[in-house]
C-alpha cells in the first residue's frame, strides 16, 4: 500500500465507508445525506460502486460532478425545483440519510422536542419532512455520537415513522415504508430483529458489543457473533483523503 494509506484509519473513515455501503445496489435515485460523514459517503459511493446515483446541492441543482464536501460544484446536471423533489419523494426515488435527537428500538425518530410537546424542555428543528420521507422511500440514519440520550426506549415525539407505527397505521403508511440502516460512531445497525426492532449489523474496529449495548437505552438484537465493520480499501482511502475531504471535515464530526 502507498505511504498515505499506511496511516491509521480513523473511526470517521470507517463510518464514511459504512455510509457509502448504504447505497450498494442502488441506482437512478436521489441520494440525500445530512451531515459531513454521510455526504462524503454518498460521494464515495458515486465514485466507486454506485455511479448512477443522483446528488444535489441541497437546494435546486443536480450536480454533474463530485466535488469535495466543502467545495461548490462547478457542473450542473439539471434543475431540481421543489415540485420535482416532491415528485421524487412520492415516487420513492430517493434514499435519505437523516439524523435525529432521539431514535428508539423500532426506528421512530424525534427531531422536534425533548420533553412534553406542550411544554418542551428543548425545542429542536421540528418535524420537517421526516414523516413523508419514512413512509415514501428508503430512509437511513446517521448518528455521530452513539449514546443513551439518543438511543432511547421511547422517543418524546415522533417525527420519523418507525416500524411499529407504520404497521399499526396500515397499508397507507407501511406499503412503501423502509428503514434501511443506522450508522453511528460505534457500529452499523438495521431493523432485522424478529419484531422489526433494531439489530447490530457490525461493530466498528476496537468496539465491543458490550460497549455498544451500554451506550444504548434498549436491548439490541444480535444474530450471534457480531462482525467487525469493514475498513475502507486503498482506493476508498485515497478518494476520502485526497479528493472528497482533503481538509478532514469528517474528523470534526467524529473525533478520533
Amino acid at each position: 500500500m502507498r505511504g498515505w494509506a499506511m496511516r491509521e484509519i480513523t473511526t470517521a473513515e470507517v463510518a464514511v465507508a459504512a455510509c457509502s455501503d448504504l447505497f450498494r445496489g442502488q441506482a437512478e435515485i436521489l441520494a440525500s445525506p445530512a451531515g459531513i460523514v454521510p455526504t462524503v459517503g454518498v460521494r464515495l459511493a458515486l465514485l466507486t460502486h454506485a455511479p448512477d446515483l443522483m446528488i444535489s446541492d441541497g437546494e435546486s441543482t443536480i450536480l454533474g460532478d463530485v466535488p469535495a464536501v466543502d467545495r461548490p460544484s462547478t457542473v450542473s446536471a439539471g434543475y431540481l425545483p421543489y415540485r420535482e423533489l416532491f415528485e421524487l419523494i412520492a415516487a420513492g426515488r430517493r434514499h435519505v440519510v437523516m439524523g435525529g435527537a432521539q431514535l428508539d428500538r423500532m426506528g421512530n425518530q424525534n427531531l422536534s422536542v425533548i420533553g412534553d410537546h406542550a411544554k418542551p424542555a428543548r425545542q429542536l428543528l421540528g418535524t420537517r419532512a421526516a414523516a413523508t420521507n419514512t413512509v415514501n422511500h428508503t430512509t437511513s440514519y446517521w448518528i455521530a455520537r452513539h449514546s443513551r440520550r439518543t438511543f432511547v426506549e421511547s422517543v418524546d415525539f415522533v417525527t420519523g415513522v418507525g416500524n411499529d407505527r407504520a404497521c399499526a397505521a396500515g397499508p397507507a403508511a407501511s406499503r412503501f415504508h423502509r428503514l434501511h440502516r443506522v450508522v453511528t460512531n460505534l457500529g452499523v445497525f438495521d431493523f432485522s430483529a424478529p419484531d422489526g426492532g433494531m439489530a447490530v449489523v457490525s461493530a466498528h474496529p476496537g468496539v465491543s458489543f458490550d460497549e455498544i449495548q451500554a451506550a444504548t437505552g434498549f436491548p439490541l438484537h444480535t444474530a450471534g457473533t457480531v462482525p467487525t465493520t469493514r475498513l475502507p480499501d486503498e482506493r476508498e482511502l485515497q478518494l476520502i483523503r485526497e479528493v472528497l475531504d482533503p481538509r478532514k471535515r469528517r474528523e470534526d464530526e467524529v473525533p478520533a
